[in-house]
């Protein structure tokens, strides 16, 4: 991989990699941590409003060309991040890029069409409340909260997407869409001077200051049980959130391989206690979330109505169990957790823009890709034990708030 950063103080990533294939992604720190308590769903709202028209290209125009273009192309908003990303031939990557650095360059925000894209977006917040997986997290987070962003939807409500105005948006833009705010990541088969000549040729000139001073992102979760009817479910579903911002970056990577024993995969002791041996749900994990404003430990898990409290007494006792009685994790079994984390990883990036969506992500969260391609060095594998995981179970596991939605 090489590492360029442009003179306007824009991060540059890229990987070489044979085919007939480029990919881009190109991301802010622009997600829905920086709105203000009042703006909640602008950051997204701006998202969809830079694909309404150009200086040179309206937005019928802009659809035209992403589509004779592109392969696959798309943009999401994240609470710390947004990203822009697509794939194209090679030899048309110089189009398609051109394409996305006149959207997010030149935008002009117009007015017509504004109201459409606004129930275009309340239509597509109908759907996120559709994966009864989503609400059940969603009301975890709203209960869990009392300050923090992740409270309240990225999309927004009904009620502060409807007041979101064409001045908020601009000014939402010109706060955060910035040089030094900016990450590109391109993988392409095309050599790396040609790319950064044509990096250089579209953003090099770009020149904005970024002043955003950052609100703070973390406070503890509200510990209990908490309850929410849905009447068109035929399950029930769980779900649990501990805080895990005060871990270091060496207990993070302690707590990855703990997560893999504990709740990721049909091996895993959750799986086989509640599934395999107790028939009690057909899928339940547990998850990292270590995103920048995020940073939770979560264990899911769907269960009929009359096995909640069975569960839920499983899922406590086997936590219970590990922390009174220990989890025998010796040298072998951490290298085979490594092992398999590593494998799961590679297998997620084997596609060129998934890859390049983690090199922007991974910039904008941590200021470093370090941890994408080698994340457990010998020289960390040697240094735990399964006191030091224990260690670290000790500080997550404790206080958690509980979600239970149910018919």
């Amino acid at each position: 991989m090489i590492k360029h950063i442009l003179k306007n103080g824009i991060k540059l990533n890229y990987i070489k990699k044979e085919g007939k294939l480029t990919s881009f992604c190109i991301g802010f720190n622009a997600g829905a941590i920086m709105e203000k308590k009042y703006e909640t769903g602008l950051a997204h709202v701006v998202e969809h409003m830079l694909f309404k028209g150009t200086k040179k290209r309206s937005e019928k125009e802009i659809n035209e060309a992403c589509d004779e273009v592109f392969g696959f192309h798309n943009a999401m908003t994240n609470y710390p991040y947004v990203i822009y990303y697509g794939t194209t031939l090679s030899d048309e990557f110089k189009k398609g890029f051109e394409i996305y650095s006149d959207i997010l360059l030149n935008p002009t925000f117009p007015l017509e069409g504004y109201k459409e894209e606004i129930n275009i977006i309340l239509e597509e917040l109908k759907e996120w409340k559709d994966d009864p997986y989503q609400e059940c997290e969603d009301e975890l987070f709203f209960n869990t909260f009392k300050q923090r962003r992740i409270k309240d939807l990225i999309i927004g409500s009904k009620e502060s997407i409807n007041k979101i105005t064409i001045e908020q948006i601009s000014d939402f833009y010109k706060k955060h869409y910035v040089p030094s705010n900016c990450v590109i990541s391109v993988v392409s088969s095309l050599d790396f001077k040609e790319v950064l000549d044509q990096v250089e040729l579209l953003w090099g000139n770009w020149h904005e200051e970024y002043s955003f001073i950052e609100n703070d992102l973390y406070e503890n979760n509200n510990e209990g049980i908490y309850y929410k009817n849905r009447k068109d479910l035929k399950s029930a579903k769980i779900q649990y959130c501990y805080t895990i911002d005060s871990l270091n970056q060496y207990e993070m990577k302690i707590l990855k391989i703990f997560n893999e024993r504990f709740g990721n995969g049909t091996s895993s002791i959750l799986y086989d206690e509640v599934r395999t041996k107790n028939g009690l749900a057909y899928e339940i994990e547990s998850n990292i979330k270590e995103e920048k404003g995020i940073k939770l430990f979560t264990i899911k898990v769907g269960t009929s109505v009359e096995n909640i409290d069975k569960v839920i007494d499983l899922i406590n006792n086997n936590i219970n169990f590990i922390l009174n009685n220990k989890v025998i994790f010796n040298e072998s079994d951490i290298r085979k957790i490594v092992k398999s984390i590593n494998l799961k990883k590679e297998l997620s990036l084997e596609k060129s823009i998934e890859l390049c969506k983690k090199l922007t992500t991974y910039e904008l969260m941590f200021n470093s890709t370090e941890d994408l391609f080698n994340e457990f060095p010998e020289e960390f594998i040697a240094s735990i034990d399964e006191n030091k995981i224990i260690k670290v179970v000790e500080k997550v596991l404790r206080s958690p708030s509980i979600q239970i939605l149910r018919p």
